[in-house]
């Protein structure tokens, strides 16, 4: 039999064969006293240099410190375990970054009595993920803001004009003959010309201002605070800068020009996409007008107009969600065989001022411009569980937009509105977007396995439009398929589309993916869907979008 003292020593060998250090903390005499390499993991020969609670504090980096003592705080946490990383100084009074796992003893009064956990030194994860921030977030030639991040950081730049009444402006800097550069005195002279850009970039504009590398030889800058007459003032500084001073290359001095496009925010710009492509169209204009100088995009008269509309449309928007004057339209999608209604798609509609009905291809572009997508299909998550709720047998369809289907807060607040509620999230679909789908698949898949968590069915609405092949059917798992409208319209008159369908249904099929039809608008579309196995169908021929409930108002079965 095995001795406890050989229990101790195969403890031992095995932490120490592991880098492992345990620790058992006594709360009330605050003794630490530990199991393992200890002086390693120091990086000293004196263990006891740290045989309290307070001496292991006093070691932990003052950065770290804080969210420690919150989580050593939380009684019921701890007895249920913890998990946290912090910096521990070292003898030498470098830090190293350490993993702490372990859980609580507590009295029978539910004090904290001791603390047991083990510590391990993580510094290459920690450098691993460091760099892959870094990948994420940095040009590696320049160490600036890569093209993602600067665009996060100009749409905040957008948010705080809007929220705070400012102005500010973007600028798109592009490199004038770089490839000629490179062509004739080497990469390493380029590259030189690429750093000293950005670097010049950097040393013209503010300390708030935030410069980034967007492109091989394009730069992005993001001017806050800025009104629009003095982003001319900017392009200027930056165009005499180039053609003044020439740049240092490995290959001597190159005299070298830069061409700028740039857009005011927030007036005529919502989104950090809509800047750069304005301002990227700016500096596509200076280019090909010659080069070495500045573009400033000025909105058309009829961009006026539209923006003049896009603000009407917006306040009143709104005041509707304000007033709670938003409806939902119902339209049936049926049994291809028996024409027994399936489910209802819930569609989004607005009362205006005069108390007309609008429809939402009136008023969604204008809410996804403001930003406003997902409070709405907040407010719509809300309203088709209200109906769902009183009518044990209904099931409904809503949309979501794009942004929404990548938003985590959104799906946080799903979670928290149908986690109690089994019986009503089973009879709700979820109908996400194809285009949305393909932005992030991954991003997609998590957004759908956690809505499968809750009960509820997903639909990818719209299949066709974007360029999902047949085989990432099966990766995201969707419920339903819906067929873009574009195939079905017409559909006996255009085999293209009627192959296409065909290749669908067979591969839905073996997925076990349900298929629907939408547009559907003739009785020969009806027939020809059914003949090549599409097992419901939703369209005018059925049914159009009714604000009467129309499952308490007509026959469940219709005439196909």
């Amino acid at each position: 039999m095995t001795t406890a003292p050989d229990d101790v020593a195969r403890l031992r060998a095995a932490m120490a064969a592991a880098g492992d250090v345990a620790y058992e903390w006594n709360i009330a005499t605050d003794a630490i006293a530990w199991i393992g390499p200890i002086a390693a993991l120091l990086g000293s020969r004196s263990p006891d240099l740290v045989s309290s609670g307070e001496e292991l504090h006093a070691r932990v980096n003052a950065e770290d410190l804080p969210l420690r003592l919150k989580l050593l705080a939380d009684e019921t946490g701890l007895a249920e375990g913890y998990d946290c990383e912090y910096r521990l100084r070292r003898a030498d009074g470098a830090f190293c970054w350490v993993h702490d796992r372990g859980c609580a003893e507590l009295s029978d009064d539910g004090e904290v009595v001791c603390l047991r956990g083990v510590l391990r030194i993580v510094d290459r994860r920690k450098a691993h993920e460091v760099s892959l921030e870094l990948q994420a977030n940095f040009d590696e030639l320049t160490g600036l803001y890569n093209r993602a991040r600067l665009r996060d950081a100009l749409q905040q730049g957008i948010q705080h004009s809007q929220r705070y009444r400012g102005i500010g402006g973007y600028l798109t800097v592009g490199i004038d003959g770089l490839g000629a550069v490179n062509e004739s005195f080497g990469y390493e002279a380029a590259d030189a010309v690429i750093i000293e850009t950005g670097q010049r970039l950097e040393r013209l504009v503010r300390p708030s201002d935030v410069v980034g590398r967007i492109g091989g030889d394009v730069f992005g800058v993001v001017v806050n605070q800025c009104a629009e007459a003095n982003l001319g003032r900017v392009a200027s500084k930056i165009l005499n800068q180039f053609r003044q001073q020439p740049i240092h290359t490995p290959a001597g001095l190159i005299q070298i020009t830069v061409s700028i496009g740039s857009v005011a925010f927030p007036e005529f710009v919502k989104t950090g996409f809509e800047a750069m492509g304005l301002a990227e169209s700016a500096l596509a204009d200076a280019k090909r007008t010659g080069r070495d100088r500045a573009v400033h995009h000025q909105p058309t008269a009829e961009q006026q107009r539209e923006h003049l509309e896009m603000v009407r449309i917006g306040a009143e928007v709104r005041r509707t969600f304000d007033e709670d004057g938003f409806l939902l339209a119902f339209q049936p999608v049926v049994d291809a065989e028996t024409g027994a209604v399936r489910f209802y798609e819930c569609l989004l509609r607005m009362l205006d001022e005069t108390g007309a009905v609008k429809s939402a291809g009136q008023f969604i572009p204008i809410i996804e411009r403001l930003d406003m997508a997902r409070l709405i299909d907040r407010r719509v998550l809300e309203m088709t569980v209200a109906e769902l709720i009183p009518y044990p047998e209904l099931r409904l369809a809503m949309n979501i937009s794009a942004i929404t289907a990548s938003d985590r807060a959104w799906l946080r607040s799903i979670v928290a509105m149908l986690r109690d509620k089994p019986q009503v999230a089973q009879r709700l679909i979820i109908e996400i977007t194809e285009t949305a789908a393909i932005e992030d698949i991954e991003e997609t898949a998590r957004f759908i396995g956690t809505v499968h968590e809750l009960g509820c069915k997903v639909a990818l609405d719209d299949f066709g439009s974007g360029y999902i092949s047949f085989r990432h059917l099966k990766s995201l798992a969707v419920d339903i398929v819906k067929i873009d409208g574009s195939f079905v319209r017409n559909l006996t008159h255009r085999a293209d589309s009627l192959h296409f369908v065909r290749s669908l249904v067979s591969a839905a099929h073996g997925f076990g993916v349900e298929t629907v039809a939408e547009c559907v608008e003739s009785r020969e579309d009806a027939d020809a869907l059914r003949h090549e196995g599409v097992r419901l169908l939703q369209g005018w021929h059925f049914g159009r979008p009714e604000i009467d409930r129309l499952w308490a108002v007509q026959p469940a079965i219709l005439v196909i």
